[in-house]
């Protein structure tokens, strides 16, 4: 029988990302990923405690396999919020544009991702949605940047209603884990140190 390549298997392989989507009540984390994964808008809302999704893509030509994690915006389910980030390899930090609440709650779920990870930083990106309701807005786009600057991560406006960037917020995401996680990974062959010292001829 002839071995296998273990490089081929691993490239045919799908790659798992778990993902988890954070943000206020309300913001429209569950419009956010149903819309990503069954591709229709959620019009009632109905708070969500915690649902989870899987789906299969291909994301600059790999097949990448999501785990999705919708997750509770309300304070009274902040106790299980630790839990999930201690899982997580990816977060959304989803806000909505109408609401100066949500848009103020994101440096809190930042910190307490990094504080959980025990890291100075970790793929994330920063997600306005409703990006439709300009009328409504309450967060200029110059302030989401500036947010965005300081806490070091991407900005992404989307709108779950007419599925404007929806896609492209968990592909970016993505993205984000695999440089992420590239540049954790130790190389493949350390190179052998040289030796520091005098050289017998």
């Amino acid at each position: 029988m002839g071995r296998k390549n273990p490089s081929k298997d691993h490239n045919s392989m799908s790659q798992n990302y778990k993902i988890v989507v954070v943000g206020g009540g309300g913001v429209g984390k569950s419009a956010i990923t149903i819309q990503f994964i069954q591709s229709y808008f959620a019009t009632d809302y109905d708070p969500t405690i915690e649902d989870s999704y899987t789906k299969q893509c291909v994301i600059d030509d790999v097949v990448a396999k999501l785990d999705i994690l919708d997750t509770a915006g309300q304070e009274e389910f902040s106790a299980m919020r630790e839990q999930y980030m201690r899982s997580g390899e990816g977060f959304l930090l989803v806000f909505s544009v109408t609401d100066r609440g949500s848009f103020d709650e994101l440096p809190r779920f930042h910190k307490q991702i990094l504080r959980v990870k025990d890291r100075d930083e970790f793929p994330m990106l920063m997600v306005a949605n409703k990006a439709d309701l300009e009328h409504q807005r309450q967060t200029s786009l110059d302030e989401a940047h500036t947010l965005a600057r300081q806490l070091k991560i991407p900005y992404i406006e989307c709108s779950a209603k007419t599925r404007t960037n929806v896609d492209q917020s968990f592909y970016e995401l993505v993205r984000i884990i695999r440089k992420f996680q590239l540049a954790e990974r130790p190389p493949a062959k350390p190179a052998a140190k040289k030796k520091k010292g005098c050289v017998v001829l």
